[in-house]
């Protein structure tokens, strides 16, 4: 946390949140340029980052004034952390089918169920939680705010991850929690359209530290291989070689590129799902190969922890999974396609 607090007090806690609730009340093009840059450094802090201005985002769009003074301060100035609850054992991909459940009661709710692959379980203090308080599918879903502590919320299993080793992630347990009734966000039935609203915001801040990523590994690479002889010549001088990281420099620029024309549709308020689910797609497959590549041209120092290039390797993969898997960014596109070229 005493990093995080250092992200804080540098002003990037709450970069999109408005000035009035302790934020920068910038773009998130402007988020992006903070995690591409975090992200060169550490996934995992730029990832709690990610997470924590997405549910920060979620409270400023649909928290009431009350929710909005009494929880955002607190995480704008990086005081707090806070996480989104969607994923159960039984409901990754398919959301809509999500167990956990909510029971109206005298004064609020009774929630109950299990929460998986949560980032930043067990550190946050502010947790947006989404839970069924009707029918089966979308329409049933609700959001709360859940607060750290709370009364039959605990933390179960912390997972040992391949990467994003400083990022915990871990179970969200709630055995008959109650929720106060004005911690629920907006009505009944509004959390699944909540939820894509996050995801939306996902997929632009996952893609934009896959950029930071990427060239993260491009520039160590590079390094090395004008630095490294072999042969009385620098390594770099091999076309072999040189083709290898021209085609890296490539993909991370076109990458860059779609990940801002993404940002900047946001922020203008285009809903453009294809070119998001793009920047998303394009940008964590080109992560995880040119950080595969990276440690290739490294060679067997690569593949050693004396060289960060084995880490950015491991912090890529995960990249390609969360926030809707690659595969799914690939059924959106294709509806996206299919309904374009149906009119």
């Amino acid at each position: 946390m005493d990093i995080y607090n250092q992200i804080g007090e540098l002003g990037v806690a709450g970069v999109t949140i408005p000035e009035e609730y302790g934020g920068a009340g910038l773009s998130y093009q402007d988020l992006c340029v903070v995690l591409s840059e975090l992200a060169k450094s550490s996934v995992s802090y730029a990832v709690t980052l990610s997470v924590s201005t997405m549910s920060q985002s979620i409270l400023a769009e649909f928290g009431n004034e009350e929710q909005k003074k009494k929880y955002l301060p607190a995480l704008t100035s990086g005081e707090e952390i806070a996480a989104f609850a969607l994923s159960e054992s039984h409901s990754g991909s398919d959301a809509a089918a999500l167990k956990t459940t909510a029971k109206k009661v005298e004064g609020g709710y009774i929630l109950n169920g299990t929460k998986m692959w949560i980032t930043s379980g067990g550190i946050a203090k502010t947790y947006i939680v989404m839970a069924r308080t009707g029918e089966e599918g979308h329409k049933g879903i609700s959001a709360f705010i859940v607060r750290d502590g709370a009364e039959g919320f605990s933390y179960g299993k912390k997972e040992n991850k391949m990467g994003w080793k400083v990022s915990p992630t871990r179970e969200l347990v709630f055995e008959n929690c109650f929720v106060p009734e004005e911690d629920l966000l907006q009505t009944e039935g509004m959390g699944f359209k909540i939820a894509l609203s996050a995801l939306d915001r996902g997929r632009i801040t996952i893609g934009s530290i896959a950029v930071g990523l990427a060239q993260r590994a491009l520039d160590e690479a590079v390094k090395y291989a004008l630095d490294r002889k072999q042969f009385n010549q620098a390594i770099f001088d091999f076309q072999g070689l040189q083709f290898m990281m021209t085609d890296m420099a490539t993909e991370v620029e076109c990458s860059r590129l779609l990940v801002e024309e993404a940002a900047r549709n946001f922020d203008n308020g285009i809903k453009n799902q294809k070119v998001a689910c793009m920047a998303k797609l394009k940008a964590t497959d080109t992560a995880m190969k040119v950080t595969t590549d990276a440690v290739q041209v490294l060679g067997g120092v690569g593949y050693t922890s004396e060289y960060p290039v084995e880490r950015f390797m491991r912090d890529a993969k995960v990249l390609q999974i969360v926030e809707g898997t690659n595969q799914i960014q690939k059924v959106v596109i294709g509806r996206c396609l299919k309904k374009e070229y149906a009119q």
